[in-house]
């Protein structure tokens, strides 16, 4: 049994409170813990109840570390859940803290994966780069297709790119640049090409970048 000898709030630390055991063993809880368990001088606590107190003390402590990671930037379920067990939660408390901040809506990889699309193709990139930084981001592989629906037409974005790259130059070492870099952009081979003879057809037909 675990007898507690005294709780005191401690007072460089606002709802925090020392828990001392007549073991001598010492805790600091919260005030959620000592409202939750009913804490207080003289109460008994099971090795079970025990156990309860310091999981609810890890799981509050994991919560509390997420909000902090969280307000650098967003994350997937899968990152966040990696990132706690990286910073020494076990992965039971990691688990169920990805869960408390999915239930009250901090994480949602639904709308994170879409936000990934948006940005990528703003950013120019074409599909298989968009679906490696899906995947590198731990977003489920059933989400990707209906993220990757809302996309902008990759041709369009493919297009932008080379103009903005080549600038009205039809040097062939700069137009071979053009397409190698589309390629590591995420688009194919095939749609660099197709790209850049569009690019070159409006060219000879005397025109600028398309509306």
């Amino acid at each position: 049994m675990w007898r507690i000898k005294s709780l005191k709030a401690l007072r460089d630390k606002p709802g925090k409170f020392s828990v001392l055991f007549e073991n001598e063993a010492e805790i600091v809880v919260g005030s959620a813990q000592v409202a939750d368990f009913e804490l207080c001088s003289g109460l008994e606590l099971s090795e079970e109840g025990y156990a309860e107190l310091t999981d609810a003390l890890k799981l509050s402590s994991s919560k509390a570390r997420a909000m902090r990671i969280l307000g650098n930037r967003n994350y997937s379920a899968l990152e966040m859940e990696r990132r706690l067990v990286g910073k020494g939660e076990t992965q039971e408390t990691a688990c169920k803290t990805v869960e408390w901040l999915e239930n009250i809506g901090a994480i949602n990889d639904e709308e994170f994966a879409e936000m990934i699309v948006r940005q990528y193709c703003a950013k120019g990139y074409g599909i298989s780069r968009i679906r490696d930084e899906l995947y590198r981001r731990g977003i489920p592989r059933e989400m990707w297709d209906e993220a990757l629906s809302g996309a902008e037409s990759m041709d369009d974005i493919a297009y932008d790119f080379i103009v903005s790259k080549l600038r009205g130059s039809r040097d062939k070492v700069d137009l071979r640049r053009a397409t190698d870099a589309l390629c590591r952009r995420g688009f194919s081979y095939e749609e660099a090409r197709t790209t850049v003879s569009r690019y070159l057809e409006n060219l000879e037909e005397g025109e600028g970048p398309e509306d």
